[in-house]
Parts: structure tokens; sequence; C-alpha cells
């Protein structure tokens, strides 16, 4: 297991897991470091097992449609928030140790200003952990900000920072979050065979 860390938030990003759009992790030994724009992630933590996880979803819901891949799934907070919860249950956590920390939402993307995306992930986020009984025990969310989200798991602390919403920020995020939406858009139906 981990011992107490004495890193600063800097050398936890140097080490960390990072995870993208659609990803989560659950670790006891490496940080887990993500980049929001819109998108919210979710970290949980178990004081007793010093074992940390966190999401990082684009939508609050999944609309399940002929030509999208059942992976595709994971950008969907309905589908991220459970598949973290069943990761830290696989591996020994107990739900009712559990807190978390959460983070995101933020209008950075100006093609995006016209759908409060970031607003709706939010609200999720909230009403999911509130009716799955999951204290929330910190939160910065919205605003015009990008979030750098470092998570350590020997401590269960959360280090956010906030980028500033600089043009050549948005641009990057917006790049980068266009980039996988197209990816997505390419893949096209992977089977005949429709999970229920």
């Amino acid at each position: 297991m981990s011992t107490e860390s004495n890193l600063t938030g800097r050398e936890l990003e140097r080490r960390a897991r990072v995870i993208l759009p659609g990803g989560w992790a659950v670790e006891q030994q490496l940080p887990i470091a993500t980049l929001l724009g819109s998108c919210v992630a979710v970290a949980f933590y178990d004081p007793h097992l010093r074992m940390a996880g966190m999401n990082h979803f684009m939508l609050p819901h999944f609309d399940r449609v002929a030509d999208r891949a059942e992976e595709d799934a994971l950008l969907a907070g309905d589908y991220s928030m459970e598949a973290l919860l069943n990761g830290m249950l696989a591996r020994g956590a107990k739900k009712a140790r559990l807190f978390a920390k959460a983070f995101g939402g933020g209008a950075v993307v100006s093609s995006l200003d016209r759908s409060p995306i970031g607003e709706r992930n939010v609200q999720f986020a909230r009403e999911w952990l509130a009716r799955e009984g999951i204290p929330l025990r910190a939160s910065d969310f919205l605003g015009p900000w990008s979030r750098k989200v470092v998570v350590d798991p020997a401590s269960g602390d959360v280090f956010c920072r906030r980028g500033a919403s600089s043009l050549a920020v948005a641009r990057r995020i917006e790049s980068a979050e266009r980039a996988y939406a197209e990816e997505l858009a390419q893949r096209g139906r992977k089977s005949d065979i429709e999970l229920f």
C-alpha cells in the first residue's frame, strides 16, 4: 500500500496515470490525472484501503443509437459512474466508506456554449452521488475555466488547477473534443449484437 504522499500537485501530475474522455482508473500507487473543459471528473476515495478512482465523462446520459459502439457508453456519466463504482468495489472498496470530489463543467469551448452541457454534466454528477448516498466532500464546478485535476491515492487529496480561459486553451480543448467526437463517428457499427 501507498504511504502518505509528501509530493506537490505538480510532482503528482508528472507521475500520474492520465485518463481521457470516457476513461476511468482505480489506483493505490499512481496518481490519476485528467484535463477538463465542459466534461466532469468524479474522484472516489476509500480511506481504509487508501485507494482512489477517477472518471472523465462528456455527457450525462448515453443515447443508444444503431451505429454507436457500446464502448462509447463510457463517455456518458450514467455508464461512467457505474463503471468507476464497480471498479472500486471489485478492488475491495466498501460503498459506505467512499466519498467523492468532483470537478469540471466549464464553459470554455465557444461552439458548445449554446448548449449548457457543462451545467447538465454537473447536475447529473450531483444527482447521481446523492441518489447513491456517496457524500460529495469537495467540488469545483462551472465557470469559464479549463481544469487540470490530479488525485493522490495516498491521501485522497485532489489538486485542481484552473486554466486561464485564453483562446489558445479553448482551441486546444475544442480540438481534442472534436477529434474524439469525429473518431467516434468514424468507428461506425462494430457489431450486430444489441446489449440490453
